[in-house]
């Protein structure tokens, strides 16, 4: 396999407009750090990182970076896309010495129907899709796939059934941890109305019938007044 290479430039400038003019080069702004050296602010060549990032093998690809005449190995660390474009704006690169054991994150890739799907009606669920393992540079793996054909219900996939070489690799993930399972389908039950009794009438809420007996009696009061003054009225007559 031939080896890869990221072309890339010193950067001494930065802000937004620098940024937006190495775009528009066919570069993209980039930090190279990690390692005995500082970190370094570089310009990288936007199509190799993006065509690394689309591998198999992702963002633990292994590559060199080129700049200033020299090359030093590293991997994609971590990365900014436009939320709307998706075009690429920042990668982070961090060095890798080939002799120095490295921690990375793998996907878990699952293939085949589960028997408790098929036959005894359950739901599959993936749980998670990575797991975290330590190992050298050359030796990372670049997935881990996994048939789950023979998962029955209320059985689970956990981290400690993958075929990880422990020779070559260590597991820093949980071995207990669930990876996916399958499950039986959740029904939520609905709650059942209580009917009416016929003829009956609906009650009016308390505060109403308050209102009402103050609005009848205070006209009672009132109207008891009146007729008492018009009769000493009469009288007086």
């Amino acid at each position: 396999m031939a080896q890869l290479v990221v072309q890339g430039a010193p950067r001494n400038l930065r802000g937004k407009n620098e940024a937006r003019r190495l775009r528009v080069t066919g570069s993209v702004p980039a930090t190279l750090y990690g390692g005995k050296n500082e970190a370094v602010s570089l310009a990288v060549n936007t199509k190799q990182v993006t065509a690394i990032l689309r591998s198999e093998t992702g963002h633990n690809t292994l590559f060199q970076v080129e700049f200033a005449g020299k090359q030093e190995p590293a991997i994609v660390k971590d990365w900014q896309v436009d939320p709307v474009t998706g075009r690429l704006l920042h990668v982070d690169l961090m060095r890798v010495a080939m002799d120095v054991r490295m921690r990375v994150k793998v996907p878990v890739h699952t293939f085949g129907e589960p028997s408790g799907v098929k036959v005894q009606g359950g739901v599959y669920e993936i749980v998670a899709r990575e797991v975290e393992v330590e190992c050298l540079p050359a030796d990372i793996p670049t997935e881990f796939k996994v048939d789950v054909s023979g998962l029955a219900l209320n059985q689970s996939l956990r981290a400690g059934e993958l075929a990880v070489d422990a020779a070559k690799i260590k597991l820093i993930t949980d071995p207990n941890a669930v990876l996916a399972h399958v499950v039986a389908l959740r029904v939520e039950e609905e709650k059942p109305v209580e009917a009416a009794a016929p003829g009956a009438v609906p009650a009016e809420p308390e505060v109403i019938k308050k209102g009402k007996k103050e609005v009848e009696g205070e006209e009672g009061t009132e109207g008891g007044e009146k007729a008492e003054k018009q009769e000493k009225s009469d009288k007086k007559k």
